[in-house]
């Protein structure tokens, strides 16, 4: 290890780490555009200048290596006179855009201004016009007014993505990013290049001009698109979700994710919901009835038939602690082992694209194997089959996928389960084709929460456990599948309506847990459990 001093801080760091590395790692704020811990050292910004002891000049802190003993600081004037040209330079053909940018609000550009700037322009020169809303490609869109020249996503694509398609054209003040000839920016991890760029030059078109950053609290979790199970933030306020962007961490996913994570936001969001507990029974839909009371119901329907007519259908898309509670109801409360695992993605499990793309589209198949092994499960997918259609198996219970568009085989499914007796389907999205289904027979539709409503653990394909903490609540009587096996695991139930307080409570003699649902306003309720 080698010791050095930055700004009176004592450090040691490995031989080869760079001052800006050290800086960044000691959480020392210096200023830099170009420079990003992902991507290969450039150099082209010349703003996270630093004198050093015994040097008359000052230097880059991203290309300048640590020795034993070198005394940095980036504090004096002699620095900070450095910095403020090198903005102003910066800013000279930049537009007063920052009203209608939607990097305002997180521009590293107004950030590093407002820090190390606030200084009176003294260029007199005409500002370049360059080309506006260029379409790049499917999910970007470029400002070329707006883009500093830092070479960021022109190394993205050359080094992490290895797609190739930006480059820097032109000379001078008339330099441009732009995509090579009959290329587009069209690659699965494209969107990287929005998150890396430090000014508003590159957006998402499917954030773009939807909301004000400033609008929207963030929260941090695992993402459910695949089996990488890479670290991620959510975005999101009253009105929904509206972003996924990824969170650094060095064993799964680095600083990058994969563009089909990103739209993981959409399936969570009310419109793509299954928001309202649903009843088919003679030959008609009910009226609806809250997931609790319809969990309940199904759990004496269950407690009356024998443990051979009884069916669980899981997929890799539920939490470890939803799979240990779902699994202790139905083996040990119901004494069934017929417990089946919903994975189309079987076949292509193994496939990797060699960044983060992995075939398996679930997020949790590793923890639904080791629930499985822990309860002794053997059963087959053809045993299912033919015990629904033979009617051997009467009553089947499915939790099914969250992200339906990646069960290709989803309505193939839905028709094999509407054959039961009697179905329970928990659900957290939609699913049109079993409420249209033209040969139902009694089948109960119960919503459930999706990944960001609710605490649990995901297990990846390394074998990596995952915790991550809800973020908001978007469907407030959906339940968790903890709760839903709770209540289905229920032996005597009592049941107090009080309509005039809009107050539905249910309590397990057996087990003492009280569910209350509190009316917050029209058509909305909270549902809440507690100890009595």
């Amino acid at each position: 290890m080698l010791k050095c001093t930055i700004n009176g801080v004592e450090l040691e760091v490995k031989p080869g780490t760079t001052i800006i590395q050290a800086m960044n790692d000691n959480a020392q704020r210096i200023a830099h555009y170009c420079w990003h811990p992902g991507l290969s050292v450039a150099g082209v910004c010349r703003l996270c200048m630093v004198e050093i002891e015994g040097n008359p000049r000052v230097q880059i802190a991203c290309n300048t290596t640590i020795t034993e003993g070198m005394k940095i600081n980036n504090t004096s004037e002699k620095v900070k006179d450095a910095v403020k040209w090198g903005l102003d330079f910066h800013l000279i053909n930049h537009p007063l855009d920052c009203p209608i940018c939607d990097q305002a609000g997180e521009c590293g550009l107004q950030d590093q201004y407002m820090e190390y700037g606030k200084y009176n322009p003294e260029m007199a020169e005409k500002k370049q016009k360059k080309h506006k809303v260029v379409d790049l490609g499917p999910t970007v869109v470029l400002d070329s007014e707006r883009c500093i020249l830092c070479s960021r996503c022109v190394r993205f694509t050359d080094e992490v993505s290895k797609t190739n398609e930006l480059g820097i054209f032109n000379r001078g003040d008339h330099a441009e990013i732009g995509t090579h000839d009959g290329k587009q920016l069209d690659n699965k991890y494209s969107l990287n290049t929005v998150d890396i760029c430090p000014v508003g030059a590159l957006t998402s078109k499917d954030f773009r001009f939807k909301q004000r950053v400033w609008y929207l609290k963030d929260s941090e979790t695992v993402c459910n698109g695949c089996s990488t199970g890479c670290n991620v933030k959510v975005y999101f306020n009253k009105e929904g979700l509206f972003r996924v962007k990824p969170k650094y961490n060095a064993e799964v996913n680095g600083h990058w994710m994969c563009d089909e994570g990103r739209n993981t936001y959409k399936f969570v969001n009310k419109e793509h919901r299954l928001q309202k507990s649903k009843k088919f029974v003679n030959g008609s839909w009910q009226a609806e009835v809250h997931a609790g009371q319809a969990s309940m119901e199904a759990a004496q329907v269950l407690k009356a038939s024998p443990a051979g007519e009884i069916a669980l259908v899981l997929t890799g898309q539920q939490t470890v602690e939803e799979y240990e509670a779902i699994l202790n109801t139905f083996v040990n409360t119901y004494q069934t082992k017929n417990v089946f695992h919903w994975w189309p993605q079987e076949a292509q499990a193994e496939e990797f694209d060699g960044l983060l793309i992995r075939g398996d589209k679930n997020p949790n198949t590793s923890g639904l194997k080791q629930a499985l092994a822990k309860y002794g499960i053997t059963a087959k997918w053809t045993d299912l089959e033919q015990g629904i259609k033979s009617g051997q198996l009467k009553h089947v219970v499915v939790f099914g996928p969250e992200n339906t568009a990646v069960y290709p085989d989803l309505n193939q499914k839905l028709d094999l389960f509407a054959q039961a007796q009697n179905l329970t389907y928990f659900s957290t999205a939609k699913v049109p084709a079993l409420e249209n289904a033209a040969a139902l027979k009694s089948v109960t539709l119960i919503p459930l929460k999706s990944y960001i409503e609710k605490d649990g653990t995901f297990v990846n394909y390394q074998g990596r456990a995952q915790q991550f903490k809800k973020a908001t609540i978007v469907v407030s009587e959906a339940l968790t599948g903890v709760e839903a096996a709770q209540l289905l695991a229920g032996q005597s139930l009592q049941i107090q309506v009080i309509n005039e307080k809009n107050l539905f409570t249910a309590v397990s003699n057996t087990r003492k847990d009280q569910v209350t649902l509190d009316h917050r306003k029209k058509n909305e309720f909270v549902f809440n459990r507690g100890r009595l």
